[in-house]
């Protein structure tokens, strides 16, 4: 029998994110995703053989996809560091809630107990990590940052301050998550810029 057509892998993947944030692990079954695309279960069932394979699917998507970017494309113009913001933002993506974050945080507990899915899990924090070692790095070099800033232990304050903020947003509830990162990331790399030359500086200069 062959694969029914019309739902590619990937919209049903990106469909799974929708209903994780929505119902939690215990919620989460092929039946929930096959009517959030449109869907017979027995379709999903085809194509990803169980709910495991299922999730599977989706860490080997987000692997892949944290390995390929380094975030969202940078319109002209954009400095390192606002892209590494943006970057940090956009992991936020899919949890507006605090409800939805704690789904979705449930989901990584359950993927630090499964030797594969935790192997998944580590690919995507190692691909940010390196994506934010870069954007710094760059930033450095555009003399965004303080001479001998040290960019590598900063990259890893920056992604502890990112997963941090999530935590401390859904248990506080103020504004949205996004806007928690972005206020916890100037407060970061604020004492790593370089100081401004006051404009009576630069006519003495």
């Amino acid at each position: 029998m062959g694969r029914p057509r019309g739902v590619a892998d990937e919209t049903i993947l990106r469909a799974t994110v929708q209903v994780m944030g929505r119902v939690g692990p215990a919620g989460l079954t092929l039946a929930a995703v096959a009517r959030e695309v449109g869907l017979v279960p027995g379709t999903l069932v085809q194509r990803f053989g169980s709910k495991r394979g299922l999730l599977l699917a989706l860490a080997d998507l987000s692997a892949r996809e944290a390995d390929e970017s380094t975030g969202p494309a940078r319109a002209p113009g954009t400095s390192a560091l606002e892209a590494l913001t943006a970057l940090a933002a956009e992991s936020a993506s899919g949890m507006d809630t605090p409800e939805s974050f704690a789904h979705h945080l449930a989901f990584l507990c359950a993927d630090l107990a499964d030797p594969e899915l935790h192997a998944r899990a580590l690919a995507v924090h190692r691909a940010r990590e390196r994506a934010f070692g870069a954007l710094l790095a760059e930033a450095a070099d555009g003399g965004e940052l303080r001479a001998g800033t040290d960019v590598a232990s900063l990259g890893r304050t920056v992604q502890a301050v990112t997963a941090g903020a999530g935590l401390a947003w859904a248990l506080e509830r103020h504004g949205t998550l996004g806007d928690r990162i972005r206020r916890e990331l100037d407060a970061v790399l604020r004492p790593h810029l370089p100081p401004r030359r006051h404009p009576d500086d630069l006519e003495e200069s």
